[in-house]
């Protein structure tokens, strides 16, 4: 446990001491905000549908985290070539628990990321249902854990730093855009529908869109359990992959 906390102290440190990048996490996230949020507003309402605003912020908060999550696992990358993860996978202690010290803190730093973002979108009138907010937070950290395993899982069969990011961009575009954060997911061409009902991060952002505005498409149910599954599932695969990495 206490290298697990360790590793996971190091993650969070890291990002508080580092003010521009909690900045800049925001940027992309004001954008939609504003750009979609307001732009695309009247078009929704008359289409009667009502707040796009109030539609669109949840999947902006999901966006966050996905984006924070998976590229946290270029820390991975970084941490090959300088040597840390050399002196940290030949020390006496488990893989395992060296995986699972970054996850937690990668999903602790990027679940941050989205409950900011929450409370930007309320800046801009986004206003989220009270009631539910402490099941938001942690169903927000288990989605971290879900992205930030994927990402240290790719990573880990990764040495090449400048080939991470176009490699993540290639899984998650498609992630985000086919996932309904940005559109209801009724009434989609069978294809598409197809698409977006195997895609993980559509119950996410389903689940968290339920909880904040109490507006969702699956039940509870299932977007928890989809939830829960695929993270264990994505937790063992980059469990195992980190465990062949070699030292």
């Amino acid at each position: 446990m206490n290298t697990i906390y360790i590793l996971w102290q190091r993650q969070v440190k890291k990002f508080l001491r580092s003010r521009s990048r909690i900045v800049g996490a925001l940027g992309q996230p004001l954008f939609y905000l504003l750009a979609l949020g307001y732009g695309f507003g009247s078009i929704f309402k008359q289409a009667g549908q009502g707040n796009y605003l109030q539609f669109l912020s949840p999947g902006v908060v999901a966006m966050t985290i996905l984006f924070t999550s998976i590229f946290g696992g270029i820390e991975v990358i970084w941490d090959k070539q300088f040597g840390f993860l050399k002196e940290t996978l030949v020390a006496p202690v488990s893989r395992l628990n060296i995986m699972l010290g970054r996850t937690l803190g990668g999903a602790t730093v990027a679940t941050v990321q989205g409950l900011l973002v929450i409370i930007l979108a309320m800046i801009f009138g986004f206003r989220p249902e009270t009631s539910h907010l402490i099941l938001a937070v942690v169903f927000i950290f288990i989605m971290a854990i879900l992205f930030t395993s994927l990402g240290t899982g790719i990573a880990s069969v990764l040495d090449d730093m400048q080939g991470f990011p176009i490699v993540m961009q290639f899984i998650v575009t498609p992630m985000f855009f086919l996932s309904g954060s940005m559109f209801p997911v009724e009434g989609l061409p069978k294809v598409l529908g197809y698409i977006v009902h195997v895609n993980p991060m559509t119950y996410a952002v389903d689940g968290l869109r339920g909880l904040l505005v109490n507006t969702h498409h699956f039940s509870y149910a299932t977007d928890w359990s989809v939830l829960i599954v695929v993270s264990l599932i994505f937790l063992a695969i980059g469990s195992w992959l980190f465990s062949k990495i070699k030292a």
